[in-house]
C-alpha cells in the first residue's frame, strides 16, 4: 500500500511539473468563438440562410400536421354517418398522411436529417477559415496553445492573452480579398 502511495505522488508532482514547464515553454491564448460567431458577418450570413430553410421546413411540416389534423376533426365528426368501407376508406388516407408526416419529420429533423446536413454545410467552409486564422495567429505568435473561453474551460485569463479581435480582423481580411 505504500508503494501505491508512493508512486501516486510521484506522478502527482510528474503531471503538475510537465504542466509548469509546459507553461514556461510556450505562449497561450484564447478566443470567444460566441463572439466570433456573432461578429464574423458570415457566420451570420449562413444563420438567416439556414432560418430561412429551418422556417420553410417547419411551415411543411405545420402543414402537412394541420392536414392530418383536419382529417381526423372531419373523421370524428363524420363518424356515425359514414358507411362502414367509407370510414375505413378514410382512416387508411389519414394513416397514410400520417406516415408521410412522421417520415417526412423523421427526414427534416432526425439524426443525419436535412437540418443537420444543411448546418454542416453552411458552417464547415467557416470553421475551415477560421481554423486557419487560428493556426496562423498560432504558428505567428509562438502560441503553444490557443484556448475558446465559451466552453467553460478557463476559470481565468488576463485579457492580453484574448485573440479573439486578431481572429476576426484576419476572417474580415479574407473577406475583403
Amino acid at each position: 500500500m505504500r508503494v501505491s502511495r508512493i508512486l501516486f505522488f510521484v506522478l502527482i508532482i510528474a503531471f503538475f511539473s510537465s504542466i509548469a514547464a509546459l507553461a514556461e515553454s510556450g505562449k497561450f491564448g484564447f478566443v470567444n468563438s460566441l463572439r466570433i460567431r456573432t461578429e464574423y458577418k458570415e457566420f451570420a450570413d449562413a444563420q438567416e440562410k439556414f432560418d430561412k430553410d429551418v422556417a420553410m421546413w417547419q411551415a411543411e411540416l405545420d402543414s402537412m400536421n394541420g392536414e392530418v389534423d383536419s382529417l381526423e376533426s372531419e373523421l370524428e365528426k363524420q363518424s356515425l354517418l359514414l358507411s362502414e368501407e367509407r370510414r375505413r376508406e378514410k382512416e387508411n388516407i389519414m394513416k397514410d398522411k400520417k406516415l408521410k408526416y412522421k417520415q417526412y419529420s423523421t427526414e427534416i429533423l432526425g439524426p443525419g436529417g436535412k437540418i443537420e446536413r444543411r448546418n454542416a454545410e453552411l458552417v464547415k467552409p467557416i470553421y475551415d477559415k477560421i481554423m486557419l486564422v487560428l493556426e496562423k495567429i498560432g504558428r505567428g505568435g509562438n502560441y503553444t496553445f490557443i484556448f475558446d473561453s465559451v466552453g467553460g474551460n478557463i476559470a481565468y485569463a488576463d485579457k492580453k492573452l484574448d485573440l479573439t479581435d486578431r481572429v476576426l480582423e484576419e476572417l474580415n481580411k479574407l473577406e475583403n480579398r
